[in-house]
């Protein structure tokens, strides 16, 4: 296990880098600084009520807790219920999200690099497969360090064919644990030329390959553009029917396009998830915003991940920040966590540290807010498409009305 470092405050006491002021998350900070009055009052309003209550803590087994401590993650699980219905009983699913840093220095043999994550994600899939977690989601790129910010086509050995050693690592804990597992990968598409698309594999939980799909959008902020490495995807908005629920996957920036999300509920998921890589300086404002959002509009479960930890690069480069050269992107601040249809949502695993998020669903929720708010109803699908079929054709003009005496002259 790497060891975290320290940042010095200003009165200083050492602190561990990436907590806020000391502590895990925005949630335990509050929950500490403030009265059990005022933080009830807080936590309603910051993290919404599932069917008017406060989301309840799952009891997970002590061995479980073991690998926790032992293993020096974070761990931590919620539920989130439904109404009862006359007609149908609850269909609730157990589903897991790991974030994790990086093990070794990016300067190590690839090959030891990506044995080290390997071998120190297996007790936490471990402790989701004993907890009974039917769906896991692994980070973005998870086998890796996130070497898109340095424009160096060297890190493009770690990218594997869609039934390469990842996939026949996982394959073995999914059949294991009957465990559907996502895994966000480099992928090298050896029938297409060796292109390499940001893919990821969906494994059933019968250790079988169900399919891939991979990233639609692609960030171009400043220098940094992933297009050094890999382009759009070609996989539409798939959703797929597991033995657990329909799911589909949002890869990282796809999060910022709202169409993106409507696409997957179109399609009629019940849980996307959103594996990310994003530092704090960048994103984490938007964080948790879009996904709940998404979850609103669309009427399904969200689980976002987010990797964690500083990844320092042997060589410096500028990452569309603005400043000078630098050896690492920033700070990947973690933060995973679940989000309802019903506008709840769980707290963050730490901001510092790896974690594993459990949360267990009843997916009857999404039909029953679909039901309530009717969104898909009143939805204007014909309207949109028209607006949109005319904005991509290159004699497009926008439906602007002026006022006719703006521009009249005194």
């Amino acid at each position: 296990m790497e060891k975290r470092e320290g940042e010095e405050t200003e009165n200083g006491t050492t602190q561990e880098k990436g907590s806020i002021c000391g502590f895990d998350s925005l949630y335990h900070l509050l929950q500490t600084s403030l009265s059990p009055q005022l933080f009830q009052e807080v936590n309603r309003i910051l993290l919404g009520l599932n069917c008017g209550k406060k989301l309840e803590s799952i009891a997970l087994p002590q061995p479980v807790k073991a690998l926790s401590a032992n293993h020096d993650f974070d761990l931590q699980a919620f539920s989130f219920s439904a109404d009862e219905e006359s007609l149908r009983g609850p269909r609730i699913v157990r589903v897991g999200l790991i974030q994790n840093s990086i093990v070794l220095p990016t300067t190590e043999p690839f090959l030891n690099q990506r044995e080290a994550i390997f071998q120190k994600l297996i007790p936490m899939i471990d402790a989701a497969g004993s907890s009974g977690v039917n769906i896991l989601c692994l980070q973005e790129a998870w086998t890796m360090p996130f070497a898109f910010c340095t424009r160096e086509k060297k890190w493009c050995e770690f990218a594997e064919e869609i039934d390469g050693e990842s996939t026949k690592f996982l394959q073995q804990l999914a059949q294991k644990y009957s465990m559907v597992i996502i895994s966000p990968i480099l992928e090298r598409d050896v029938n297409h030329g060796e292109t390499l698309w940001n893919t990821a594999v969906i494994i059933g939980n019968h250790g079988n390959i169900i399919g891939k799909h991979r990233k639609n959008h692609i960030p171009r902020v400043g220098d940094f553009n992933e297009s050094t490495y890999y382009m759009e995807g070609n996989t539409g908005h798939p959703v797929f029917e597991t033995a657990y629920g329909k799911i589909a996957v949002n890869i990282c920036y796809g999060r910022h396009h709202p169409l993106n999300w409507l696409a997957f509920g179109l399609n009629g998921a019940e849980i996307v998830f959103n594996p990310s890589a994003t530092v704090g300086e960048l994103s984490e404002p938007m964080w948790p915003i879009e996904a709940r959002n998404a979850a609103i509009a669309n009427s399904y479960f969200v689980g976002s991940i987010n990797r964690v930890g500083t990844e320092v690069f042997p060589n410096p480069f500028t990452s569309g920040d603005g400043k000078p050269q630098h050896a690492d992107f920033g700070h990947f601040y973690g933060s995973s966590h679940f989000s309802a249809p019903d506008a709840s949502c769980t707290p963050s695993l730490a901001r510092h540290k790896d974690g594993l998020l459990i949360s267990d669903m009843d997916l009857n929720l999404c039909r029953q807010l679909k039901d309530k708010w009717g969104f898909r109803m009143t939805a204007r699908y014909d309207v949109y498409a028209d607006l949109l079929g005319r904005y991509v054709k290159q004699d497009f003009e926008p439906q602007v009305i002026s006022d006719p005496l703006l521009h009249k002259s005194a």
